[in-house]
């Protein structure tokens, strides 16, 4: 058991040092925290909200993976190396993915909430 606690110290302590360090997870924080914000407003239902916080926590997840690797990579060489470009890359992408996905997911939740909303 102290073993697990240890585990989610070093887990808090990850999402406090991005928190604090990390631009993008910054922003997407804050862009959470509007969809939540809406999410309140428009009156989304139990399913909406399991997607729209499924979103929200892939794309906060993915980006602290992304950061992982990059701060990985750098650690190991500060020269530019094709092979680690290519995993910074790849790593980007997938955040990039997943973003998108959300976006359009969340318009499709969204759009009909906010006409509904202004009629």
């Amino acid at each position: 058991m102290k073993r697990f606690f240890r585990s989610v110290l070093h887990a808090l302590n990850g999402i406090k040092f991005h928190i604090k360090t990390g631009k993008n997870f910054q922003l997407q924080g804050m862009a959470a925290l509007l969809v939540i914000g809406l999410g309140i407003m428009v009156h989304l239902n139990t399913f909406e909200w399991l997607v729209v916080l499924l979103f929200i926590g892939g794309v906060l997840a993915l980006e602290t993976f992304n950061s992982a690797l990059e701060a990985l990579s750098d650690e190991v060489t500060p020269e530019i190396r094709p092979g680690i470009r290519k995993a910074k890359d790849l790593a980007a992408a997938a955040v990039l993915l997943f973003s998108l996905t959300a976006f359009v997911g969340g318009l499709i939740i969204f759009i009909p909430k906010i006409v509904e909303y202004f009629d």
